[in-house]
């Protein structure tokens, strides 16, 4: 049986959008590509060919990708985690301070497939996440990675 992904409800629907887009833009462009390849004769030496059949593999390896995590996934309750509570959690919305530096930044905390460390969404497998997760307001605490820090939780929820 596969594990469950934790997916945010607007994680799920832009997954949702890159499948329907896979099946219905990019994988007729790839077999238009394709027959394009053939058209133009010896497939053995056709590097439009190859091409093009490579890109056909990566598409259908993303759908069926993206099939079994819609088939696994569990949506956790962002809802909890925009508001204010006494625990970090799954879909929590999370102030830190960096006691190493002082500066104060904003996480939300997400599964893995929704990571996206540029705008401020942490795993909750990554040194951050896992180091939070449970945590309460005002805790220091411990991050465990190559290189070991400590944060105070200051806020939890938005």
């Amino acid at each position: 049986m596969s594990e469950k992904t934790q997916l945010t409800k607007e994680g799920k629907r832009r997954l949702e959008e890159e499948y329907e887009q896979l099946i219905n833009v990019t994988r007729d462009e790839v077999k238009r590509q394709l027959a394009e390849a053939r058209a133009q004769g010896d497939l053995s030496e056709n590097a439009d060919y190859d091409a093009a059949r490579n890109r056909q593999a990566e598409v259908e390896g993303r759908i069926k990708q993206i099939e079994n995590i819609l088939a696994n996934c569990i949506i956790i309750d962002e809802e909890g985690g925009k508001k204010k509570g006494n625990k970090v959690a799954l879909g929590s919305v999370v102030t830190v301070k960096f006691l190493n530096t002082g500066k104060e930044e904003q996480f939300m905390i997400v599964g893995t497939i929704e990571s996206d460390p540029f705008n401020h969404k942490i795993s909750n497998a990554s040194p951050l996440g896992e180091a939070l997760i449970g945590k309460s307001l005002g805790d220091i605490v411990d991050v465990k990675g190559k290189v070991q820090y400590q944060v105070e939780i200051i806020k939890i929820g938005a």
